[in-house]
């Protein structure tokens, strides 16, 4: 069970990195203004913290 909690943590680190880390300031922008706008940021952004920790 521990090992499946690690892969879906790096898993999730590693999508984060892709969308974030890979992404241009006007990109950014337009994704904190999706997640603001629909609502996500509350739910997603906890568990990306909470998967980096795990993960890393």
């Amino acid at each position: 069970m521990a090992g499946l909690i690690q892969r879906t943590a790096q898993s999730i680190d590693d999508m984060w990195h892709s969308i974030w880390h890979e992404s241009s300031r006007t990109e950014k922008i337009i994704i904190a203004i999706a997640l603001v706008v629909t609502g996500l940021a509350i739910p997603v952004l906890p568990i990306v913290w909470i998967a980096r920790f795990i993960a890393n």
